[in-house]
């Protein structure tokens, strides 16, 4: 199996072959979920082979790859099949007082990191 040299989400379009690690081609690239302002990736949504309309949402941790010509995931044909259908819901965040105390050294660093990055 040719895939090319290694990409980038970044560079992921639609219609890319879609591969289970056992190199079985289990759909195509509908579409990439990520924030590209903030460089995160969360996934990839397939239009799953031979099922009509059906897409399966693949979470980042389960890529094992992407390619020119193609992404290789961490699961075999039959944990690329077992994959969820994308939920349109976004996710929900509690938040607990833990999280609204002030915690002056992670400030510290999360400023020092947007300095660097130039995003401060």
């Amino acid at each position: 199996m040719d895939l090319g040299e290694p990409s980038s989400y970044l560079t992921l379009e639609e219609g890319t072959p879609a591969y289970s690690s056992d190199e079985v081609e289990v759909g195509t690239v509908a579409h990439v979920l990520a924030d590209r302002d903030d460089d995160i990736f969360d996934g990839i949504v397939i239009k799953a082979a031979g099922s009509g309309p059906r897409h399966r949402f693949a979470d980042a941790s389960q890529v094992e790859a992407i390619y020119d010509r193609g992404v290789v995931l961490k699961l075999d044909r039959a944990g690329a099949g077992s994959l969820p259908e994308p939920n349109e819901n976004p996710a929900a965040v509690e938040v607990g007082p833990d999280d609204v105390v002030p915690d002056d050294l992670q400030d510290k660093l999360r400023r020092a990191w947007l300095r660097i990055s130039g995003r401060a």
